[in-house]
């Protein structure tokens, strides 16, 4: 079967099953976040929850482009379920007092803004994509991760690469945002020009 040929019929839902049931797992993943914030065993849960609909995310996206089934539902819901389940931990961690409320509101601010400014840009051209964008995702997921599993029961190093890794995740979520910002007012100024 090559990449252009439609599979079989279930497989071209699975991305869309898979996007689904990440937000189905955001609030699930709160509940068990705050039912025992404090306790190994509870943490350790919301972590491994965290990071399955996480992976989620990888294998939808895997899945629709090696199987050439990119559908609007998933160009739709899929950043905004990846927002979900990374902005759900963001929050919840500010609520326990865990991590500093300026990182989650400017990240989350960040996030949104330049998923609606993609939106916008549409009506131009498709804004792929960078390989910075990547990274910072990455980088978020790996912080989050860390920070959910860590309690202080945790050797100190642990708090420190966690906490390391957070602030290259925030300084990468800045830069990344301020690129695409001057990116998408490099291709209005072109379209517009080629309009004219």
């Amino acid at each position: 079967m090559t990449q252009t040929q439609l599979p079989h019929s279930a497989i071209k839902h699975v991305p869309n099953v898979l996007t689904v049931i990440r937000l189905i797992l955001v609030p699930v993943f709160l509940a068990i976040l705050f039912v025992g914030p404090h306790e190994q065993n509870w943490r350790i849960g919301a972590t491994v929850l965290f990071i399955v609909a996480v992976l989620t995310d990888l294998f939808d996206g895997k899945i629709a482009r090696r199987y050439n089934v990119v559908s609007d539902f998933g160009k739709i819901w899929d950043p905004i379920a990846d927002k979900a389940i990374t902005g759900a931990a963001f929050i919840g961690l500010s609520i326990l007092g865990e991590l500093p409320w300026w990182v989650t509101v400017l990240i989350l601010v960040r996030e949104w803004g330049i998923t609606w400014m993609r939106v916008v840009m549409l009506k131009y051209k498709v804004m792929a994509a960078a390989a910075g964008g990547k990274l910072k995702t990455f980088l978020q997921c790996v912080a989050l991760s860390m920070f959910l599993l860590y309690l202080p029961a945790f050797p100190d190093w642990f708090g420190w690469i966690a906490w390391a890794i957070m602030f290259a995740a925030f300084a990468l979520t800045v830069i990344t945002g301020l690129m695409y910002v001057r990116d998408a007012l490099r291709l209005k100024t072109q379209a517009q020009r080629e309009q004219a």
